[in-house]
């Protein structure tokens, strides 16, 4: 039985929008739907959105592919880590990070120090549905989609429970997750 998730007041959004006062950062594996959902709870929040994999991107002056591929895996996490520090100064607003970021120590740390960081969990087949609709994602090339998002997934879990909310982003419309985070929110302290 599929229990609606009741959409939080405008009243309720209001009163938890002037209480944040500090980055709310999105972290999960990649297709967990970080930047679309991030969008819509800035949006229903009046903050700012920004993808962080975009602003690397912007910054470095190629794809993040290229950046695997021409330098290696460590120099985009320190790379990563300087452009996600530099949005947490921009006071509150909604980050949505690259999944591996909050895997990397330093960056979690930072996340954790500054943001509010929130965990969006899903099952493994829906994100191997989603990420199946991309092929930029250099951490899926040469193998099993579905092998590699497991083990990732396995791998970074200790990773990503060390953020104080966890929210489920099921294959359901991503609305229904927004109205998740919202309440979890409003609920948090």
């Amino acid at each position: 039985m599929m229990i609606e998730t009741r959409m939080p007041t405008d009243g309720e959004i209001r009163a938890l929008a002037a209480r944040i006062d500090r980055p709310i950062v999105l972290v999960g594996m990649m297709g967990v739907g970080k930047s679309t959902i991030g969008r819509k709870l800035a949006q229903l929040l009046g903050l700012s959105f920004t993808d962080a994999d975009d602003e690397i991107e912007k910054a470095a002056q190629m794809a993040i592919a290229e950046i695997f591929e021409q330098f290696g895996e460590a120099y985009f996490r320190d790379g990563e880590r300087r452009v996600i520090a530099r949005l947490m100064d921009g006071g509150p607003s909604v980050i949505a990070t690259g999944g591996g970021a909050f895997v990397q120590a330093d960056t979690r740390e930072l996340i954790l120090q500054r943001g509010l960081a929130i965990w969006l969990d899903s099952d493994v087949d829906t994100l191997v549905e989603r990420v199946g609709r991309k092929d930029s994602r250099p951490l899926l090339r040469g193998g099993d989609p579905r092998e590699i998002m497991a083990r990732l997934k396995a791998e970074r879990e200790p990773a990503y429970s060390a953020a104080p909310i966890k929210v489920m982003s099921d294959a359901g419309p991503h609305g229904e997750t927004v109205n998740r985070i919202l309440k979890a929110l409003i609920e948090w302290h």
